[in-house]
């Protein structure tokens, strides 16, 4: 059975930081990533990585402010979270095989994980 449970929500002030968690369980992905959904909207694509060579990627809204890695040996990916705007308040929602058609999406999804970001 996979299984992607997510960890490391909560709430936090503008300018804070967060790091999320997500380990996999029954198989293992060619690439992980995170997604995000606020209240009322889509779940947007934040960051994806690749199992093998560790290449990144990530949408424009969170350049340089987060960043996403994994422990192969734990199975397990992170996204660490700095500079926190409100803006980033979502449910973030980790994704196993992430790929690209027509858009970003995945197959495989944990149950997600509040972040809520106080002005």
């Amino acid at each position: 059975q996979v299984q992607l449970v997510e960890s490391g929500g909560g709430l936090v002030q503008a300018g804070g930081s967060l790091r999320l968690s997500c380990v996999a369980s029954g198989r293992t992905f060619s690439s992980m990533g995170w997604f995000r959904q606020a209240p009322g909207k889509d779940r947007d694509f934040v960051a994806r990585i690749t199992w093998n060579g560790g290449t990144t990627l990530y949408a424009d809204s969170v350049k340089g402010r987060f960043t996403i890695s994994r422990d192969n040996a734990k199975n397990t990916v992170y996204l660490q979270m700095n500079s926190l705007k409100p803006e980033d308040t979502a449910v973030y929602y980790c994704a196993g095989d992430v790929v690209f058609k027509g858009g970003w999406g995945s197959g495989y999804w944990g149950q997600g994980t509040q972040v809520t970001v106080s002005s």
